[in-house]
């Protein structure tokens, strides 16, 4: 999964805090949480969509989702 991102963008949500050197390391295990992240959100967007009955995944969905990954509501 993670490897459908590449690494340029890591650094760069690194260096929009701070502009540091970011090592090659680092920004495959940023790609790594970020995919597996994504995943999970993804999963959790289906199943949104399929409790309520669609078969297409809505931003609404991805919210939802969010909100369930992140502890609120």
């Amino acid at each position: 999964m993670a490897e459908e991102f590449t690494l340029a963008p890591m650094r760069r949500l690194i260096k929009r805090i701070r502009n540091l050197r970011i090592s090659e390391d680092a920004s495959e295990e940023l790609r790594k949480v970020i995919g597996e992240f994504g995943l999970k959100l993804a999963e959790e967007a289906v199943v949104h969509a399929e409790e309520k009955g669609r078969k297409t995944v809505l931003r609404e969905d991805i919210k939802a989702a969010a909100e369930h990954l992140s502890g609120r509501k």
